[in-house]
């Protein structure tokens, strides 16, 4: 579905634009390139793959708004979508708002009107939705049937290429692993492979890189560390041959 074809039946400023936007002033607090300077997991990576360009870390409650236990998956599309309005896909300005994104899916009747202003979940399925549907962006939406060994090939083949190829962050969730994570780079050596995760699970004022990082909120994660009896999902935003 294209962006702008769904744009057409849609009045953007019914309920106001503070359903739209996060507030500009809100948004530049958010800290940018969480993951910077955090080394490799391991001495002698036989690959390493990073994200290409700048974006912001968006969590828990980073708006004013308390969405512990559901928000998740918002909070990762609103990182993804930061990193396509920072690299030059517009529609430029601020990341949507949580009320933004339930109202795009609502107006793509991908959801019921009821999910406008509820604490409803969304994965990445809702990710690819909201995505193309603000920046005209397609994801190509990779299912991964366990934690073990599948995840492992996906780790060390697909995102290694995704972020060769268009250097954007993915968005990752699972069924048993149900919490929304952000990857934005991928390592690889003879004991297996790392993901570079960025969790938007944090709630509290505002951190600082030092403590994301120390605390655990960005971090590299062994791929065998995630759940092996977990089904994964990754979303992932094909940005190279899009015009900016």
């Amino acid at each position: 579905m294209e962006g702008e074809e769904c744009d057409r039946g849609i009045d953007w400023l019914e309920g106001g634009s503070a359903e739209r936007e996060i507030p500009q002033e809100k948004q530049s607090l958010l800290l940018n390139n969480v993951h910077s300077g955090l080394p490799d997991p391991l001495p002698n990576p036989v690959k390493c793959s990073v994200i290409r360009g700048d974006y912001l870390y968006f969590h828990y409650g980073c708006d004013g708004q308390d969405d512990r236990g559901w928000g998740c998956g918002y909070r990762t599309v609103q990182t993804l979508s930061s990193w396509l309005r920072m690299n030059g896909f517009p529609p430029h300005g601020p990341a949507p708002s949580l009320a933004h994104i339930q109202r795009a899916l609502v107006s793509m009747q991908d959801k019921p009107e009821s999910f406008r202003g509820s604490r409803g979940w969304i994965g990445t399925f809702e990710a690819s939705l909201v995505l193309d549907f603000i920046h005209d962006v397609p994801c190509k939406l990779v299912h991964v049937r366990g934690g073990g060994a599948e995840l492992e090939g996906v780790a060390a083949e697909e995102l290694h290429e995704h972020f060769r190829v268009h250097g954007s962050p993915v968005m990752m969730g699972g069924d048993r692993d149900n919490s929304s994570k952000g990857i934005v780079g991928v390592c690889t050596g003879a004991g297996g492979s790392y993901l570079l995760v960025v969790d938007p699970h944090y709630y509290g004022g505002p951190p600082d890189r030092a403590e994301l990082q120390g605390r655990g909120w960005v971090a590299w994660r062994r791929v065998s560390s995630l759940d092996q009896d977990s089904f994964y999902n990754l979303c992932m935003p094909q940005t190279a041959k899009k015009d900016k």
